[in-house]
């Protein structure tokens, strides 16, 4: 099931959170704005920093959610998450990156969670990130291990707007 269809699934079972989302196309180079300036509440983003990191669009993506939110919004990040620096294109980054991201663009850190962690998860895999489910990009090969690390280790990470 996409991504679309399994949001949209869960917004039909809490109509009052539905009707008070705003699902919004978002680019951070092509179409940065959001929302009118200053008027969210909360800005989510789950697994996506680190492709804006990729393609030089990072920076500018939390600049986008410091103008659309009001002040005192906060800024939620669910992000694949390793201990040491590695390339974008492994899926995964450093909550430092990800704190220094949000610092830069105005933010203040408020939170962290242990809630998507997996110590499990050594960030170190043929594929990167995909190599994990639900991915599972080597197919066959070596599933069984991939299936018992599980999905990737991810920080969560709560920022408000001053």
């Amino acid at each position: 099931m996409a991504n679309e269809e399994k949001l949209r699934k869960i917004l039909e079972v809490h109509p009052l959170v539905k009707e008070k989302t705003k699902r919004v196309e978002f680019s951070p180079l092509t179409k940065p704005d959001i929302v009118a300036p200053g008027t969210a509440d909360i800005v989510l983003t789950f697994r996506n920093v680190h492709n804006w990191l990729g393609n030089d669009s990072a920076q500018p993506a939390f600049h986008s959610f410091f103008k659309a939110l009001k002040p005192g919004g906060i800024l939620g990040v669910s992000e694949h998450r390793s201990v040491k620096k590695t390339d974008p294109k492994s899926g995964y980054m450093t909550e430092d990156q990800v704190i220094n991201l949000a610092k830069k663009a105005g933010f203040k850190l408020v939170a962290k969670s242990e809630i998507n962690a997996n110590p499990k998860d050594t960030a170190n895999h043929p594929e990167g990130v995909w190599t994990l489910p639900p991915s599972l990009r080597l197919g066959e090969k070596d599933k069984a291990k991939y299936e018992a690390i599980g999905e990737s280790d991810r920080m969560t990470l709560k920022f408000i707007r001053p």
